[in-house]
Parts: structure tokens; C-alpha cells; sequence
């Protein structure tokens, strides 16, 4: 009989700001790769692990999470016995020093006193991959251990994951350390915040972070349960991206147009839900040109996309360049404008200038609403 866990998506912590994006929506509701939102991934994970009981933390502008999620049916959770359920915290105005996961989950601390499921396990909504949970718990309920913590090796850890946690491990896989990733080396075991636990260990962890310290997080009372805890890693595999900043988000996006490193992550037996929105096809006009693209549906193309993701909605006019960008829905690109390693966010009008360029290290932000 498989172990019972209930499930926690963490969009409550303080730690990560994507800047631009980030003032009109919480990380979770960021689109990916024009059809989906980066919380549909870790809910499908626990869709497809068979844990329907799913709670969903959120803090500052929880709307367009909440209108996405909606009932949660189209993430195929079984309306019977499972559901997800929006868990809200009040942001303290005076510190965001006090804004932590820990203090979310002391706001709601009874629903988690009564879920009626032995464990836990806690997942991320600014990550993006593909983990069989069900797999996690039952190897983490094997060993005996106190806590499991699901980890990443890069060999990018200098330029990227800066917002992220580095973990240390002994030859046994045993985590002697978590400690925030300073860009030091190249190599690094990545902590992607997902933990499993028994829920009298999780009660355990906030209270006591609450009698240490108000600006603890969950992830510093892992660190410090190192030393007093069974601890262990279980190495991730696979596809794997942490959007902690805007260029994280970018190269996110754009490492998926690779068909090799999308026919991998994207599989018929492991699907990623998402709220269907029924549109009629995109329209291409004599002249218009696309390549290496995913462009979604009610959009107008008359001019050139090349290796970019185009969002509903879209108009792309005649003679218009786009190229390696992320072009958000409902926005108007006019005639002859060239636009090259930018994300145009919703809604924008460029119709007063005809370039947009910048580097693919850093690629250009424009805001949402924005008339250019």
C-alpha cells in the first residue's frame, strides 16, 4: 500500500524577486512557455504522483493564481477526496524580514494540524520540472530518515541559481549543510526546496523556528536540523529550472525550444496540466514567417518570428522582426519593428519605435500595459 502524503506549494517566501514580472504577479503565475503557468508543474507533479490533497500558499497579488487554479479539475485531482486549497498569510508591512514560508504556515497552522495524512511533501512554485513524488516519499519512508531534500547537480552555479540554496553531502548522501549559493564554484548540488518529511517533524520545524527566530525560514531549520536530524539528499534527474531572476525566466523559456530538450521533459505517461482557454487558430498573413517557435492560439502574425514564444492573442505586424524573445499575450508589435532578447510583457503597444534589442545574457524587460 503506497504511503500517504498531502502536498504544500510554497509562493509565500520573501527571498525571491524576478524583477519587472514580478510587480503584477507572484512567480507562480508567470507564463511558461506561452501556454502554461510555472505553478501547473509542481500541481501535476503531485497530480500525477496520486497526492490529491494539495495546499497552495500565497501571499501578495494572489489573484491571477487563484483564477488559474480555480476548482483545480483541469489538474485531474479527484473532486471526491482530494482538492486544492489556497491558503493565504497577511504580508507584514512594516519588514519583509518577517515575510517568510515559516510565518505562512503559523497563519495555518490548524488546516495542517488536521490533514489526516502522515507526510508531507513541500514543493516550490519557481521551479520548473519533472519528479515522481510518490517515488520520493517511499524512498524517503525506506530509509528511516528524518527528512529527504530533493537536490540538482550543475555545473553552472557561478552564473546561475545565485537566488537558490546549495546542499553539502557526505559519501553517504547524508546533507551535512544548506547554505545559500554565493557563486563561488561551478559545481554545486542544488537544493530545489522540495522536502518530504512526516507532518509531526513539519509542526515540529515552524514552531521551533518560531521560538528561534521570526526570520527564519524553512530552509534555514533544515539547515540547522543537520546537525540534529537524519538529514538525507535524493538526487534529481532531468530537466531542471530555477526562475530566480529575469534572466533565469528567459533562458528557461528558451532552453525548451530545443525539440531534444523538450521531447525529454514533455511525455504522454508524466502530462503537465493547464486551465484550457478555447481560442480560434493563430492567423499567419501572406509574408509572414515562422521558425523554431511555439505560438499560441487568436494571434495575428504578418511578419518574421524566429526561436521566440509568442502568447495569445498577439499581433506581429507586417514587416516586424522578432527574434529569440518572449512576447506576452495581448500585446501589439507594429509594423517594421525589430525586437531581438526581450520579454514584452501584457498588454504593451510598441508602436512609436521600430527596435527593441539587447543581449541574451540580459535580455530586455518591458512593462505590462506599456505603449512604446
Amino acid at each position: 500500500m503506497a504511503n500517504k502524503a498531502f502536498g504544500v506549494i510554497n509562493s509565500a517566501a520573501n527571498n525571491i524577486r524576478v524583477e519587472g514580472l514580478h510587480d503584477y504577479r507572484p512567480i507562480g503565475a508567470f507564463s511558461f512557455l506561452g501556454r502554461f503557468r510555472v505553478i501547473d508543474f509542481p500541481i501535476s507533479n503531485f497530480s500525477n504522483s496520486g497526492m490529491d490533497r494539495i495546499h497552495v500558499y500565497l501571499n501578495s497579488r494572489p489573484r491571477s493564481i487563484v483564477e488559474h487554479i480555480g476548482s483545480g479539475r483541469h489538474y485531474n485531482i479527484n473532486s471526491k477526496r482530494g482538492s486544492i486549497q489556497m491558503m493565504f498569510t497577511q504580508n507584514n508591512g512594516h519588514s519583509s524580514i518577517y515575510n517568510t514560508d515559516i510565518n505562512a504556515y503559523l497563519e495555518n497552522i490548524e488546516q495542517i494540524e488536521r490533514m489526516p495524512q502522515d507526510y508531507v511533501v513541500i514543493a516550490p512554485s519557481y521551479m520548473v520540472y519533472k519528479q515522481d513524488f510518490q517515488l520520493l516519499l517511499d524512498t524517503h519512508v525506506d530509509s528511516g530518515a528524518d527528512i529527504t531534500l530533493l537536490y540538482h547537480k550543475v555545473d553552472q552555479a557561478k552564473e546561475y541559481y545565485r537566488g537558490c540554496n546549495i546542499v553539502t553531502l557526505n559519501k553517504q548522501k547524508g546533507v551535512e549543510s544548506v547554505q545559500r549559493n554565493m557563486g563561488t564554484a561551478k559545481d554545486r548540488n542544488i537544493s530545489m526546496d522540495t522536502y518530504v518529511m512526516s507532518k509531526e517533524v513539519f509542526i515540529y520545524l515552524i514552531n521551533k523556528a518560531k521560538r528561534d527566530s521570526s526570520a527564519y525560514s524553512l530552509a534555514d531549520m533544515i539547515g540547522i536540523a543537520c546537525k540534529e536530524m537524519d538529514v538525507r539528499g535524493y538526487q534529481h534527474k532531468g530537466y531542471f529550472a530555477a526562475i530566480t531572476s529575469l534572466d533565469d525566466y528567459y533562458r528557461a523559456n528558451m532552453e525548451l525550444l530545443d525539440y531534444a530538450t523538450a521531447m525529454d521533459f514533455f511525455k504522454a505517461e508524466w502530462p503537465f496540466y493547464t486551465k484550457t482557454t478555447d481560442a480560434c487558430p493563430t492567423q499567419y498573413y501572406h509574408g509572414a514567417k515562422v521558425t523554431n517557435s511555439m505560438i499560441c492560439n487568436a494571434g495575428l502574425i504578418e511578419g518574421t518570428v524566429e526561436n521566440s514564444i509568442i502568447g495569445r492573442n498577439v499581433h506581429i505586424g507586417k514587416g516586424a522582426v522578432v527574434r529569440n524573445s518572449i512576447i506576452l499575450s495581448y500585446a501589439d508589435i507594429g509594423e517594421g519593428t525589430y525586437i531581438e532578447n526581450a520579454v514584452i510583457d501584457k498588454w504593451v503597444k510598441v508602436k512609436k519605435i521600430n527596435k527593441i534589442v539587447s543581449e541574451s545574457v540580459t535580455p530586455a524587460y518591458i512593462k505590462r500595459n506599456d505603449v512604446l
